[in-house]
């Protein structure tokens, strides 16, 4: 039964459809809950990301704010950085007197209640997700 159970989870891996064209990630969407009285300090917190983004040469992100529907407070798209763009936004952070690395983890979560962050392509229309697809 075991073997069974392995030889069908290798063959659901092997049959997976691979993501639309096989693209790269090119954002990060991100769902953030504030923490309970923490809105504030939050988005202090992210327009200070934005400028050390900004004086870095990467994109700063972009927030739409919750109005109704579920629980999250702000959708955050940010673009998929390479090493050396994280690495020059780190420089420009240290300079600013930001905190960096594990410690600024440890700060953001502060200021959170809940997060998911998930790698997205796009934006496409729906047509061309059909054209990638080889649909029509």
């Amino acid at each position: 039964m075991k073997s069974k159970l392995i030889l069908a989870a290798a063959a659901a891996c092997a049959l997976a459809v691979p993501a639309i064209g096989q693209d790269a990630p090119e954002h990060i969407a991100s769902l953030y809950r504030a923490a309970p009285g923490q809105q504030v300090a939050l988005l202090k917190w992210m327009a200070k990301q934005d400028q050390a983004a900004i004086a870095a040469g990467v994109a700063p992100a972009q927030i739409y704010v919750h109005t109704s529907g579920d629980s999250w407070d702000y959708l955050v798209i940010n673009p998929v950085t390479t090493k050396a763009q994280d690495d020059a936004v780190d420089a420009a952070a240290k300079k600013m007197g930001l905190s960096t690395g594990p410690r600024a983890s440890i700060e953001f979560r502060t200021m959170i209640a809940t997060h998911t962050d998930t790698t997205t392509i796009g934006p496409r229309t729906a047509a061309q997700i059909l054209t990638a697809l080889g649909e029509k």
